[in-house]
């Protein structure tokens, strides 16, 4: 594994100082951001939970994401061919789009999935840790 990519969640509640973050998470990224990843599909689906109202973000969404960025600078994981095919190969347990392409990006990228959500947690073929 080369690095780590954060379930947005992750990427949210370090942002916002949660304590919803596991400790182990916390000190992994307070002690190398630089070996840390980001998916665009993490910006879209915070936006996304933002307009829903069920994340506080500020309405210059595109304001917050450069400012969070310039305070948490993390890799970039772009969307590619291989990103978008893995994710309609790939088999989860439900439908959600934006998971597909985090768990599809973490294999593309040969990464460490770091997320507290049990629909990503213990599968066999997928590198993730909630800690």
């Amino acid at each position: 594994m080369t690095g780590y990519l954060l379930d947005t969640h992750i990427w949210y509640w370090y942002l916002v100082g949660s304590r919803k973050i596991p400790g182990a998470i916390r000190r992994k990224l307070d002690a190398d951001l630089s070996s840390s990843w980001l998916s665009p599909i993490s910006v879209w689906e915070l936006a996304m939970l933002a307009a829903k109202g069920r994340v506080e973000i500020p309405a210059d969404f595109r304001g917050w994401t450069t400012e969070a960025m310039r305070r948490m600078p993390l890799r970039s994981a772009t969307m590619n061919f291989e990103v978008a095919l893995k994710s309609q190969e790939i088999r989860l347990s439900h439908r959600d789009p934006a998971d597909h392409f985090l768990a599809a990006t973490a294999l593309t990228y040969d990464l460490v999935l770091l997320t507290v959500d049990e629909n990503l947690l213990g599968l066999e073929w997928l590198p993730a840790s909630s800690g």
